[in-house]
């Protein structure tokens, strides 16, 4: 018997509070790198700038780009850009968000972006 076995990318549950209000928007797939299978997946817990696309690690794209909100599903954007739920009001985990370093802390470029633009998500 063959079995093949695969490997999957979970996103950490980044809820703080049950209480959280979303919107829809649509996440493009520009700049999303496939996996083994050729599936692109944004996953959830992922901040979202204004123009759908993830806000970059190191917030080099936070100037250009604003904080919109966090994405609150993974959305597969193998065939072009989907609708998905953006967060935002509600309280996070901040160390469980995509872009937080191993030290679980976001950019001060990417906080200020999303206090700024989002001030009803709290980082906790």
């Amino acid at each position: 018997m063959f079995v093949k076995e695969f490997q999957y990318e979970n996103s950490p549950e980044f809820l703080a509070s049950q209480h959280y209000i979303n919107f829809t928007t649509t996440i493009t797939d520009v700049g999303v790198v496939p996996d083994d299978n050729g599936k692109k997946y944004v996953l959830g817990g992922t901040i979202i700038g204004t123009d759908g696309k993830a806000v970059a690690a190191d917030g080099s794209t936070v100037v250009a780009n604003p904080v919109a909100g966090i994405l609150f599903a993974t959305v597969d954007v193998t065939y072009g850009p989907q609708p998905g739920a953006l967060m935002a009001e509600g309280y996070v985990l901040e160390a469980r968000l995509q872009q937080a370093d191993e030290s679980g802390v976001l950019l001060a470029a990417i906080k200020t972006s999303l206090n700024t633009n989002c001030p009803k998500i709290t980082l906790r």
